[in-house]
């Protein structure tokens, strides 16, 4: 089952990647269209959601605010983990940007790679892979913090 969920998953991650902007010249990939890197993250998770018999979920202000504040704090700390500097946790911040719904899972990384390779990363692992199919779900945040040299700090949310 798993094997079979996989391969739909490469096949609708391949045909949403030919959006996916090219490279610079350094090789190194560089996020210029945030709007289009959300829209692009939403569509295919849904996509796969939609597969694996889970409802579609919206992007959600509140928690694209408090996944953009851990991805900085991220790259301030210089370790992808789930906690902030301060000792937050994902729900503090989750409830400080202002959301009252459930959290349900959050999913981080640190990479050169563009978004659809780090979705792909974390439907290979059965732990990240739950949290973007979690049929409970039905609000998502996303985003990331891009430093000079191009690595990406990316931070994905789901909540009800």
């Amino acid at each position: 089952m798993t094997r079979v969920f996989l391969l739909m998953a490469a096949a609708i991650l391949t045909a949403v990647a030919a959006c996916t902007p090219v490279t610079d010249t350094s090789g190194a990939y560089r996020i210029r269209n945030p709007d289009k890197v959300q829209l692009r993250m939403l569509d295919s998770v849904n996509a796969l959601r939609a597969a694996a018999g889970a409802p579609a979920v919206q992007l959600n202000a509140e928690l694209n605010a408090a996944a953009a504040t851990h991805s900085r704090d991220m790259s301030v700390q210089n370790r992808p983990w789930h906690f902030g500097s301060d000792g937050s946790s994902p729900l503090d911040r989750i409830t400080r940007a202002g959301y009252n719904g459930t959290l349900l899972g959050e999913n981080i990384s640190e990479t050169y790679e563009n978004e659809q390779q780090t979705l792909a990363a974390w439907l290979e692992e059965p732990a990240t892979r739950a949290v973007i199919l979690d049929p409970k779900a039905v609000n998502m945040g996303f985003s990331w913090f891009q430093e000079p040299g191009g690595k990406i700090w990316w931070t994905l949310v789901m909540a009800n």
